[in-house]
């Protein structure tokens, strides 16, 4: 059976003409001086968004605009940005800002593909947040974009530019591990409910809900998007998007052939996602990676709640959040570590130096450590999770057609 799950949704609402004439927007874009501050703006301000805005800021970038659909958030996020910042409702009024030279998305998923196709349109460069799309066919449409109009993208996978990782996969390199045919990977803590408030202000719940389907205000999917199918795919999607993709950076991976998901009951009252399933990918190189997530086990310090074992025929190599651990194949009952280490509460260092990355490809214009290539892949086996858990069926990629089938 073809899977058509993820067929792409318009969304239109009238504006400025200039954002939509891909050649007249491009031909504006400033060309950056060494001396020159890159300008840049936030497109969805909830907690990750705010957090974007003051790293960018702090790492030295002009953060001169925030925009979201909920007054009360934009308004805040003026806090975290630069002095004389302002804030607009629809993110069209930020493409439409030629002095503006990049944007940082965070908003729910189901929003990335139509604002990072906007924004290259308009001559912008991007920082989008993963999971890089909703569906197979966004993403594809994402990287199109972006190479047509020759633009930069960095999907924020903050692990491809992680020093300690960075460490990790030169010892994936030097071919210590051997023949790699298993990867066992969790991530592991606790919620206890999914909360909601009165709105404090205004909110624009037709913009919020986009290309997803119309419905009346609900404050659960407003302030829980990420535990509904219209708009996220849940827990597990968004932290298997940090974890596969970091087994396909170490693995030098791309496309899987076979994704296979199941779950069990959701047990968080209101939401539509199960927060328990495990998914398993089968790759061309050989090797199958296994992920297990629950957020009904017992709460853990972020330094312990996730882990991905490479079963080697030489060695297990254990990586963490913030530590790795090489074991050498032994007879012993302890077995001992050649290599290790344990860095607790460096993990922030990894998104500061991602972003880093970003605002120097700006100026120089090279290939950021993650690419809209490197997203698109992981997020073919996610979409693809996606579709085995909803339908029940293993899901087997097809390169010449581009789509997932059963």
């Amino acid at each position: 059976m073809k899977s058509n799950q993820f067929a792409g949704k318009p969304f239109s609402l009238p504006f400025s003409r200039r954002v939509f004439l891909g050649v007249s927007a491009v031909s504006a874009v400033r060309v950056l001086g060494a001396n020159d501050r890159i300008r840049c703006a936030t497109i969805g301000v909830g907690g990750r968004g705010y957090y974007l805005t003051s790293k960018f800021k702090e790492l030295g970038a002009d953060m001169v605009a925030v925009c979201d659909v909920y007054e009360p958030r934009r308004q805040k996020c003026l806090e975290a940005a630069s002095p004389g910042a302002r804030a607009c409702e629809d993110y069209r009024h930020i493409l439409d800002d030629h002095s503006i030279d990049a944007v940082v998305i965070a908003t729910p998923e189901h929003w990335h593909a139509k604002i990072t196709i906007d924004a290259v349109k308009a001559g912008k460069d991007v920082y989008v947040e993963k999971p890089l799309a909703h569906s197979v066919q966004e993403g594809f449409q994402m990287v199109e974009a972006v190479r047509q109009t020759k633009r930069l993208a960095m999907v924020g996978t903050q692990r491809r530019s992680y020093d300690l990782y960075r460490e990790v996969k030169q010892i994936f390199d030097s071919g210590v591990l051997g023949k790699v045919r298993l990867v066992n990977c969790w991530w592991l803590n606790r919620w206890e409910s999914l909360g909601t408030k009165p709105l404090e202000g205004r909110l624009n719940w037709e913009l919020f809900l986009g290309s997803a389907p119309k419905r009346e205000l609900e404050l659960i999917r407003f302030y829980h998007w990420l535990h509904f199918w219209d708009y996220a795919g849940g827990i597990l999607i968004g932290q298997a998007a940090h974890i596969v993709d970091s087994v396909q950076y170490m693995m030098n991976s791309v496309f899987p052939l076979a994704v296979t998901c199941s779950a069990g009951k959701v047990n968080l009252p209101g939401a539509e996602i199960p927060e328990t399933a495990s998914m398993t990918v089968e790759y061309p190189e050989n090797y199958t990676l296994v992920f297990t997530i629950s957020y009904q086990a017992m709460h853990y310090n972020s330094h312990n709640d996730q882990l991905m074992q490479f079963h080697g025929s030489k060695a297990r190599l254990d990586l963490g959040r913030e530590s790795y651990a090489l074991y050498p194949q032994s007879d012993e009952v302890d077995l001992k570590p050649d290599q290790q280490r344990r860095m607790p509460g460096s993990f922030e260092s990894a998104g500061l130096a991602h972003i880093r990355n970003f605002l120097e490809c700006l100026r120089s214009r090279k290939e950021t450590n993650a690419t809209i290539e490197m997203g698109n892949a992981t997020n073919v086996a996610l979409a693809m999770a996606i579709e085995s858990l909803r339908t029940g069926h293993r899901m087997k990629w097809k390169a010449d057609t581009k789509q997932a089938e059963s």
